[in-house]
C-alpha cells in the first residue's frame, strides 16, 4: 500500500508565524545576513538600478550564481538600459548571452526591453507591469519589485520554499503554494525588503540546503519546525544520495542545440552557416530536427537552402510550410516565466 502523502496546510490567510516571531526571526536573518551574505556584483553599489536588478534576475532563473556573477557586469555594460537592448538586434543580445545557457531567455529579455521601451522607458514596479513583461513570472516579478523598488513583498524560489517550509510547518512538502506565499509576505521586513529577500535566499543557498542543512549555524533555529524535530539528525544529515546515472550531457538535445547556438554566434554576422549533417555525435536528422526546432522558437534564422544565421542577423527568404527558411519570432507554448 503506497504511503499517505502528507497533509498540505493550505490557509492563506492566516500566516503561521506570529507578529513577535517574525520581528526577532528578521532580526537574526539579517544580523546573520550583513556578517556572511554573499557578495555578489549586482548586489553591490549605490542605488539599486531596476534594469540591472530585472537582468541579474531573469540570468539567474536558470544559471548557477557563480556563472550570474561573472558575466552580468559584461553583459550590462553592453546593454546599460532597456533603450540600448531594445535598439540592438535579437543577434546581438544572443551573442552576448554566450556561456548563461537557455537562449530562449535572451530572447525574453529583448522582448521585455522592447516593451518597458515601448511603454516610456521605465522598468515597472508593480507587480502586474512586471508580470507581464515576456520571461517575467511571479517569482522574478517579486524579487524585481522588492529589491529595485523596495515593495514588501516576498519573492519565493525554490530556495525560500525550502526555508520557511522548514521553519513554518517543517516540510515544505506540506504548506500550499498560497499559504507559502502569505507567509512570505507577512514575513518580509518592511524597512528592508530587498535585503531581506536576498538573506533569504543566501540562507537557503548556504545554511538550509535540500541534503546536509546546518541547522547547528542557522539563524532561523531558535523558530524552525525543522531544526526542533531533529529532521535533519534523523535523515537529511547523512551522505547526500548516489545521482542517477544519466545520458552525458554532451549526448543530449540541450547540449546540440547550445553548440549550434555556439557555432552561428562565431560566425559573421551577415553570413549564412551551413550547419547540416552529423555533429557531435548527433546524426544529421538530430541536427535538421534541432535546427527547426529552434527556428520555431526564434532564436535562429533558415534561409531556403538550409542556410542559418541567429535571429535578426539578416532577411532571410522565408519557405512557407516548411522547416527550412522558417522564421519566427515566439516559440509556441513556451512558458511565461523560463524556470
Amino acid at each position: 500500500m503506497p504511503p499517505r502523502p502528507p497533509r498540505v496546510l493550505g490557509d492563506p490567510g492566516r500566516p503561521a508565524l506570529r507578529a513577535l516571531d517574525r520581528r526577532a526571526l528578521r532580526t537574526a536573518v539579517l544580523g546573520w545576513f550583513a556578517a556572511h551574505g554573499r557578495e555578489l556584483a549586482f548586489r553591490t553599489g549605490g542605488r539599486p538600478d531596476p534594469w540591472g536588478i530585472l537582468v541579474a534576475e531573469v540570468m539567474a532563473q536558470q544559471t548557477q550564481i557563480a556563472r550570474v556573477e561573472e558575466r552580468w557586469p559584461a553583459f550590462v555594460a553592453a546593454f546599460p538600459t532597456p533603450e540600448a537592448m531594445a535598439a540592438a538586434s535579437p543577434a546581438d543580445v544572443i551573442r552576448a548571452w554566450r556561456g548563461l545557457g537557455y537562449n530562449r531567455r535572451a530572447l525574453a529579455l529583448h522582448r521585455a526591453a522592447t516593451a518597458i521601451v515601448a511603454s516610456g522607458g521605465a522598468v515597472p514596479r508593480d507587480l502586474a507591469g512586471l508580470g507581464a513583461l515576456p520571461g517575467v513570472g511571479p517569482y522574478t516579478a517579486r524579487a524585481v519589485a522588492s529589491v529595485a523598488f523596495g515593495q514588501p513583498v516576498g519573492a519565493v524560489d525554490v530556495n525560500v520554499r525550502r526555508v520557511l517550509g522548514r521553519i513554518v510547518v517543517g516540510d515544505p512538502a506540506r504548506i500550499s503554494p498560497a499559504a507559502l506565499q502569505a507567509e512570505a509576505d507577512a514575513v518580509v521586513d518592511p524597512r528592508r525588503p530587498g535585503t531581506w529577500t536576498h538573506a533569504l535566499m543566501d540562507l537557503g543557498a548556504t545554511l538550509c540546503r535540500p541534503v546536509r542543512p546546518a541547522c547547528g549555524s542557522c539563524p532561523a533555529r531558535p523558530w524552525c519546525t525543522f531544526a526542533a524535530r531533529g529532521v535533519d539528525a534523523a535523515g537529511l544529515g547523512g551522505p547526500a544520495p548516489r545521482p542517477r546515472r544519466a545520458t552525458p550531457f554532451e549526448g543530449t538535445s540541450r547540449w546540440l542545440r547550445g553548440r549550434l547556438v555556439d557555432r552561428l554566434r562565431e560566425a559573421p554576422a551577415d553570413a549564412a552557416v551551413d550547419l547540416a549533417g552529423p555533429h557531435g555525435g548527433h546524426s544529421a536528422e538530430a541536427v535538421e530536427r534541432a535546427l527547426s526546432a529552434l527556428a520555431r522558437e526564434g532564436l535562429i534564422e533558415l534561409d531556403a537552402r538550409g542556410g542559418a544565421r541567429l535571429a535578426g542577423s539578416g532577411a532571410v527568404p522565408a519557405v512557407p510550410g516548411s522547416p527550412v527558411g522558417h522564421r519566427a519570432t515566439t516559440a509556441p507554448g513556451a512558458p511565461a516565466e523560463l524556470r
